[in-house]
């Protein structure tokens, strides 16, 4: 008893100190700044400071001068006292406000400069807020309803909003932040949840979307509570919101064009990694979200005028600012805002009444289609990523059935191609078709959608309305051939409606585009999808008919077009167009009527051999089956006429070759052509490096093409040549049979032979 009377020690004082409030001195006598006790204490009792609002205050205010931090450690020491379990968060939420807008400041600066040339030195607010511990004691707040089971903890929806606001902030001027959150998946997660409220809803999606573009690792969808409820509670606005997030979710990560990752090295991945991907997995987790797709396809397809209205022109200016992340185009927006708007009120969604309401009474049109259009982006890229995956034909027969194509159709000439007026310049600067563009986004997106779409699927036929699918039909009866069964089996309920189907408007705009204009790449493109697969001569001659092959030679001959992509894409597409179409070599040999036009022509091939290798393969096809159809009147004509068949080049693509070596393997004809390839070699004096250098190259292609079933389908379907003579032509060519005339090996004296036998021991 006598020992409980007695009064502790000075060591005894000493060990009680943890329970002395931050800012204040256990002793008297000391200076108010002395840290000295506290880390005496510290060793005794092995509990130091675990962040820097720890230190006291007297201390930090005394620093807080001479570094200019702008009082933001004490304002984060009352920030943590005020926002304990069980605590008053009304003055929590005070000191938050007087701390986000010493944060915002920089946030807003750093995107009017040029990101790239940004430096943490250039924040020293977010640089002092993040190193007294600011970041982590928010997720610490935020997250602590999830560790108690009390009711009255769940947190105010503006004290959540503004917290997530400082943290993107933060995210913004500091990378290290952000990659600091993406390591936690506890906070990623959690995050998720938060999206469930909508008052908070694009402040978190705004932030995860930063966090997971800076993430090792790519999240696991089907790890996130109640995704599908959570997807289901969206409206369409919010989910267009969260497309941009699963961008970023269900394609693969872009491995870059080192060595590590060529076509040789990806074969022997997928050979190794039999278990799909993360991304792939993702892909599945959204399609068995039921109605998931439906949804997307009724968003890409709707008409601006059936989107919601929303309340206030700032609440929508906000989001434009947060969709854009450009200060520039706000400054646009705002000026707009200034010219049309004088005052905001609910909008209607009738376009009637929307017409003839007073403007300063209504949402400027303008921006509203804009602002559908950049939703429609992030929609159409989801869709385009699921076209390409493992569930293609899945995703297929949802868009056939939920009416995308025919959607999209009805909406080409309003929005997708809609014609520019003055106010639609705005977001485009000094240069109409800047990628920075939604607008052009949106257009590229969508023709790589019709891309997708309609490479090598049946659901191609979509494009068309009924009228273009009875011409096709029309086109195989007049030629006393078959319909194609793809076509047959096309549901004419799903297919477009109109005047036009889409694959028709799009040869219309694909006419009008500037010779070097971006679009002609991906419009190309997208028409030669629609003409891959096994060659149809009624899908040709309907493009033929439509002036097609005589755009591509204008474009190619007398355009003056210099860019190597949209020549490849026309290169490509007038192989697809010419291939075996007695019609096609009859247009061009009409077009190209002047020996001059015909070496415009031979020079852009010849300057671009690897571009242009698909076009020479078609034309070393045809020939040989017009060769083999010399009775035929039309056909002996067409071979004394042409210019193209009676002329023909040396390619460097190594399946262009092999279309040529496999012809003349079939006449016998294949030492022929290897000796030829010998005789240049001791010409030029370099003995075996053609050879041994086709050698490789052939042992790539064994490689390659045995283990894609894709690939090896193409090849059959492009050429008419069965896979299986492919394959015995390249083991022919690689035999080690020194004595076989037709093997490489023959044709290489062994001093000189560089024969690599490891290739394929991956």
């Amino acid at each position: 008893m006598a020992a409980l009377n007695e009064k502790p020690n000075v060591r005894d004082k000493k060990l009680t100190l943890d329970n002395v409030p931050h800012g204040t001195l256990p002793r008297r006598g000391l200076p108010h700044n002395n840290i000295l006790p506290r880390l005496m204490q510290s060793v005794v009792s092995g509990r130091g400071f675990s962040r820097g609002t720890q230190l006291p205050r007297a201390l930090l205010q005394e620093r807080a001068q001479k570094a200019n931090w702008h009082s933001i450690p004490a304002l984060l020491q009352e920030l943590y006292t005020s926002s304990h379990l069980n605590s008053d968060l009304t003055h929590t939420h005070a000191m938050l406000k007087e701390l986000s807008s010493l944060l915002s400041v920089e946030a807003m600066s750093f995107v009017a400069e040029d990101k790239r040339t940004a430096h943490e030195a250039v924040f020293p607010n977010t640089h002092t807020f993040h190193l007294f511990g600011g970041v982590n004691l928010l997720v610490e707040i935020l997250m602590r309803p999830t560790i108690t089971t009390l009711q009255e903890q769940k947190m105010n929806d503006d004290l959540v909003k503004d917290c997530l606001s400082v943290l993107y902030n933060c995210c913004i001027c500091m990378e290290s932040v952000t990659k600091n959150l993406a390591a936690r998946d506890d906070f990623v997660f959690f995050l998720f949840t938060l999206m469930s409220s909508k008052k908070t809803f694009l402040q978190t999606a705004t932030l995860i979307e930063d966090i997971l573009g800076v993430r090792k690792e790519m999240i696991q969808l089907d790890g996130i509570p109640n995704l599908a409820s959570l997807v289901e509670s969206f409206d369409q606005q919010q989910l267009a919101n969260f497309c941009r997030i699963l961008s970023v979710s269900i394609s693969e990560p872009d491995t870059g064009t080192d060595d590590k990752h060529t076509l040789l090295a990806k074969n022997a991945q997928q050979r190794h990694n039999i278990s799909p991907s993360c991304a792939e997995l993702n892909q599945v987790t959204l399609l068995n979200i039921p109605g998931f797709i439906e949804r997307l396809c009724k968003l890409a397809t709707r008409k601006v005028s059936e989107a919601r209205g929303t309340a206030s022109f700032l609440q929508e200016l906000e989001e434009w600012y947060t969709w854009l992340d450009n200060t520039l185009v706000l400054d646009a927006l705002m000026q707009m805002a200034t010219d049309e708007v004088e005052q905001s009120s609910n909008e209607s969604s009738d376009e009637s009444q929307l017409a003839a309401a007073p403007l300063r009474h209504r949402l400027p049109r303008s921006m509203k289609v804009m602002h559908e259009i950049m939703y429609k982006v992030e929609v159409l890229y989801v869709l385009c990523v699921l076209l390409m995956g493992r569930q293609r034909n899945q995703v297929h027969k949802m868009l056939a059935e939920f009416r995308l194509i025919p959607g999209l159709n009805n909406l080409f000439d309003k929005l997708i191609w809609r014609k520019y007026s003055a106010s639609s310049h705005f977001v485009h600067g000094q240069n109409e078709n800047c990628d920075c563009s939604p607008e052009i986004s949106f257009k590229i997106q969508f023709l790589r959608l019709l891309q997708s779409f309609s490479d090598h699927h049946e659901n191609k036929y979509l494009l068309l309305n009924q009228q273009e699918l009875n011409e096709l039909s029309a086109i195989s009866l007049n030629a006393n051939m078959p319909e194609v069964e793809a076509l047959v089996n096309t549901d004419r309920n799903l297919v477009c409606e109109g005047k036009k189907g889409l694959l028709t408007r799009l040869l219309s705009v694909m006419k009008r585009e500037p010779p070097d204009s971006t679009f002609r790449f991906w419009q190309a493109r997208a028409v030669e999808s629609f003409l891959r697969g096994a060659t149809s001569y009624a899908d040709q001659m309907f493009l033929l008919k439509r002036g097609l092959l005589e755009h591509i030679l204008f474009c190619i001959i007398d355009s003056g077009c210099k860019s190597r992509d949209v020549l490849q894409s026309y290169f490509d597409l007038l192989g697809e167009l010419m291939k075996f179409n007695i019609d096609a070599f009859k247009r061009f040999n009409r077009y190209v009527n002047t020996e001059e036009k015909f070496q415009i022509f031979l020079s852009q091939i010849n300057s671009s051999l690897v571009d242009s290798n698909m076009l020479v393969r078609c034309i070393v096809l045809s020939l040989d089956r017009f060769e083999n159809q010399a009775e035929d009147g039309c056909v002996i004509e067409l071979l004394s006429e042409c210019f193209l068949l009676s002329f023909m080049e040396n390619v460097s693509c190594l399946n262009t070759s092999l279309v040529i070596l496999m012809l003349a393997r079939r006449k016998g004809k294949l030492p022929f052509y290897l000796n030829a390839l010998r005789e240049k070699e001791h010409a030029e004096k370099f003995p075996g490096c053609l050879l041994n250098n086709f050698h490789h190259l052939l042992r790539f292609w064994q490689c390659h093409y045995l283990n894609k079933d894709k690939d090896s389908t193409c090849l059959e379907n492009s050429s008419c040549i069965p896979f299986s003579f492919w394959k015995e032509t390249v083991s022919v060519l690689l035999s080690e049979d020194r004595t076989s005339l037709c093997a490489v090996i023959s044709y290489i004296d062994v001093p000189y032979m560089e024969l690599d036998r490891g290739l394929l021991e991956d």
